[in-house]
């Protein structure tokens, strides 16, 4: 039965941490003339993580001239898939814990609610299996696209070595690290319910 409680809550983890999160990361270009520098470039970002679309201004440090820039890649594909996956599970497994809890005898009748059950969350389990690997790499990429050194790069400013580029702070991925975490034991609770509903179904056949 502790399978059927958790599983719910590792969906919830995995949809939340990752549907809800909201991160950036702030630089600093220091020019030879002090005028033209900006010492506070915020960059924000937010799911679905459609990194090309997130744009911003730096300095040149040539007059008053503005560089506008683009992060990197789109994760969004990745990333809405690991969401509804995880909203689809958590729906799922709450709706089987009623069941098992409060219909227990409507559950095993004709045998038919195990085989059900057990059809159905080997699905789950696959998908979860899928949604947690690309979203895997979906992150790792984040994680490149957002790094700040990855970002300085990007700047003709930083390319002079005569101005200053440097991160004032780096995003936050602990929730997004979370979410896999999440993901990932989800999956392993769910490979669990599957292998205790075949045990739970095979008697019954015999």
């Amino acid at each position: 039965m502790c399978m059927v409680i958790f599983a719910p809550l590792f969906a919830m983890f995995a949809f939340a941490t990752c549907g809800g999160y909201s991160g950036g990361l702030r630089l600093s270009v220091d020019c030879v003339n002090k005028t033209e520098s900006n010492l506070s470039i915020d960059i924000a970002f937010a799911y679905p993580f459609r990194l090309q679309q997130v744009t911003f201004e730096v300095p040149t440090c040539e007059g008053k001239k503005q560089q506008k820039l683009a992060l990197v890649g789109d994760s969004s594909s990745s990333a809405e898939f690991f969401v509804t996956v995880a909203v689809f599970a958590f729906l799922y497994s709450l709706a089987a814990t009623v069941v098992y809890i409060f219909f227990q005898n409507k559950y095993r009748e004709n045998n038919r609610g195990p085989l059900i059950d057990f059809i159905v969350t080997v699905v789950f389990s696959f998908l979860w299996l899928v949604g947690s690997s690309a979203w895997a790499k979906g992150l790792s990429d984040v994680k490149v696209a957002t790094d700040p050194k990855e970002v300085l790069l990007l700047m003709s400013a930083c390319k002079q070595p005569s101005n200053k580029c440097m991160a004032v702070h780096s995003p936050v991925m602990s929730s997004l690290n979370t979410s896999v975490i999440s993901k990932r034991n989800g999956f392993q609770f769910q490979d669990e319910n599957d292998r205790f509903l075949e045990r739970y179904h095979e008697p019954a056949e015999a």
